[in-house]
């Protein structure tokens, strides 16, 4: 939800008004994703969020097996629930455009690619579930390892990237350098088999719909913190295995990188970025375990359990309401009140009072039971 307020109060666009400010630029670059290798905070959203969907499901099995629920029965639950995200993450992405935009490299869709393999495997020992894990990630690093590179003097404008660009890599680390990788080859066949406007060539950001694959890992490991939690070890061999594989994780994909093994880079979910990102995760799912669980202190979490029982809402009003938030606050209150600290500050009072407004909303949800599940 933090994240989710940075977002929409556009924190990091004001940030980068106040030039002067150390402060405010350290803001502003810690809030927006790196261009390619390395890593801010605002880079851990996505894989956090995909850790915790392999962290619920365990208990979400559970449930199920307790009302003696068949295995069929939760199979075509899965599968109609990755159906609904994939189908639900295109319908964001395609507001404004003059027909359906079909891209699969957003954090619903990703999910929905996939849940049901994440399904099965919660069904599988742990052992299991680890050598999956690796499996993914050795063969997505040898399906980029072995695509060969583009030829020498390729004009990579041709694929959006400029030739200067500061950020392209070199030598080995070059099979993963933007838009000339494995993943965005196979984008340019798949993604044109589609109705599109017109022919797909690169994604400026350099996501790829491959991201699915080593994501999926993440979600494993986060399948894995799930058990864990759910298992018989008290709460502090639990808060110690925690810290102790997230420990691991940090170091293991800091070393793949720095090794020049495999570069961390986010946008197209490198095995190394698959690892180091499970790790950041399973240390936040730590510290709340000890703050919550541990210590008890669980009334600051209020905001945030009112969104996260509603979390497919909130995803849904921040995508399509954000614009109409902001126009009917502009018309009813004025640019008088909106701009009371300062023109600048302006995004962050429209964003922040919007972020208040869907909170109620989801408020309101909750004091009824009203609950959206997919």
């Amino acid at each position: 939800m933090l994240f989710m307020a940075s977002e929409i109060m556009r924190i990091p666009t004001v940030a980068k008004q106040f030039a002067e400010s150390r402060i405010a630029q350290r803001l502003a670059v810690g809030l927006d994703h790196v261009p390619w290798t390395g890593f801010v905070p605002w880079d851990l959203i996505q894989p956090s969020f995909m850790f915790m969907v392999g962290v619920a499901l365990p208990f979400s099995v559970a449930s199920r097996r307790a009302r003696d629920e068949p295995f069929a029965a939760q199979l075509g639950h899965a599968i109609r629930r990755a159906l609904i995200l994939v189908l639900l993450g295109i319908f964001l992405r395609s507001q404004g455009r003059p027909q359906t935009y079909f891209t699969f490299e957003d954090v619903l869709t990703q999910i929905g690619l996939g849940y049901v393999f994440l399904f099965l495997l919660a069904h599988a020992r742990p052992r299991t579930q680890w050598a999956a894990a690796g499996v993914v990630l050795v063969g997505t690093w040898l399906a980029f390892v072995l695509y060969p590179l583009p030829p020498v003097g390729f004009d990579t404008a041709l694929v959006g990237v400029p030739v200067d660009w500061p950020h392209h890599l070199y030598g080995f680390a070059a099979h993963w350098d933007k838009n000339t990788n494995f993943a965005n080859r196979a984008d340019q066949w798949f993604l044109n088999l589609f109705p599109r406007e017109h022919p797909f060539v690169f994604n400026r950001g350099g996501y790829t719909t491959l991201n699915f694959v080593p994501s999926l890992a993440t979600m494993i490991f986060g399948l894995l913190a799930g058990g864990l939690l759910r298992g018989p070890a008290s709460d502090r061999e639990k808060l110690r295995a925690l810290l102790g594989y997230g420990a691991a994780g940090i170091a293991l994909g800091a070393a793949l990188h720095l090794a020049g093994i495999c570069p961390l880079v986010k946008r197209i979910w490198t095995p190394s970025w698959a690892i180091f990102s499970a790790g950041c995760a399973a240390l936040f799912l730590a510290l709340f375990y000890w703050i919550i669980d541990m210590r008890g202190w669980r009334r600051w979490t209020f905001p945030f359990l009112v969104v996260g029982m509603n979390s497919i809402a909130m995803y849904v009003l921040v995508h399509i309401g954000e614009d109409y938030a902001a126009e009917a606050l502009h018309t009813h209150l004025g640019k008088g009140a909106l701009q009371g600290f300062g023109a600048a500050y302006e995004p962050i009072v429209v964003g922040g009072a919007s972020l208040l407004i869907f909170w109620l909303m989801l408020y309101w949800m909750y004091r009824r039971k009203i609950f959206i599940r997919i």
